[in-house]
């Protein structure tokens, strides 16, 4: 696939929290997509190019959002923030697309991890800033492990959105959990028990399944787990970060989609 290509290295970079990108030393798991030169910033994971027929997504995270002519739509916390940063980060730039497998949305939009003339990574800058989350999906989970870094680091030093109340991890109280369905959360807490009925595994957060908050991986699924031998049943006992969006049926639920969402945090000791 061949975007727009133009010259590089127009103008000198501006301030970076990290001069080195780690994509460059990533596996080679991802596509050229071509040059292409940013025409607009639309918000903190979306851009518009130059001469491009389809806007690009960031994809790998998930930045604040705004209404973008959404009737009713509050903007997220810092979401005018994440815009204006990723704004900073192309002005003056060429950009260089790496495409997943899966490199376009059920918008149409260019799916890519976005490399500056420079060699800063977009994707780990935004998230170094604590301007996104990572967001990953069953057919896009490349360089979820240096995604992941990113986040932490800025998770640990509260930049951004972690010193936002909205973003903050959750802990598995059904009651505070109540109000976020429907919304992408990240939740952490001890995983009390895990059980497979029917070929379903669920992660148990309580002693009350019908209330208490809980992970589901759907059988189909678990053949990814398979595939990178991880077994769910083993994390009865510790200390678990899952993501995703939240529903409400006998309690809070994240339904698992792909490994990448559950993180092994450690045991309660630690």
């Amino acid at each position: 696939m061949q975007l727009v290509r133009i010259a590089a290295g127009l103008f000198a970079p501006a301030f970076l929290w990290s001069q080195q990108s780690t994509l460059a030393a990533a596996p080679d798991v991802l596509s050229d997509g071509g040059a292409a030169k940013v025409a607009r910033v639309i918000d903190g994971d979306t851009l518009s190019l130059v001469g491009g027929a389809a806007d690009v997504r960031l994809v790998g995270i998930q930045a604040p959002k705004l209404p973008l002519g959404r009737a009713g739509f509050k903007p997220w916390p810092q979401a005018d923030a994440a815009r204006a940063a990723l704004t900073e980060l192309t002005k003056g730039h060429a950009m260089r697309l790496r495409l997943p497998a899966t490199s376009k949305d059920r918008n149409g939009r260019i799916l890519a991890h976005v490399v500056r003339d420079d060699g800063l990574w977009l994707q780990e800058e935004m998230l170094r800033r604590g301007l996104a989350r990572v967001y990953t999906f069953p057919d896009n989970r490349q360089l979820a492990p240096e995604l992941f870094a990113a986040e932490r680091d800025a998770r640990a030093a509260r930049r951004g959105i972690w010193a936002e109340a909205a973003y903050e991890v959750r802990t598995p109280d059904p009651a505070r959990l109540a109000g976020d369905a429907g919304n992408f959360q990240i939740v952490e807490g001890l995983a009390m028990s895990t059980a497979k009925v029917q070929g379903r595994v669920y992660l148990n957060f309580g002693d009350n399944y019908r209330a208490d908050f809980t992970a589901t991986i759907a059988p189909d699924v678990m053949a990814l787990f398979t595939k990178d031998k991880i077994d769910p049943l083993a994390l009865k006992g510790k200390i678990v970060r899952v993501r995703g969006y939240l529903r409400n049926y006998n309690g809070p639920v994240i339904d698992i989609t792909h490994p990448e969402q559950i993180e092994t945090v450690g045991a309660p000791d630690q």
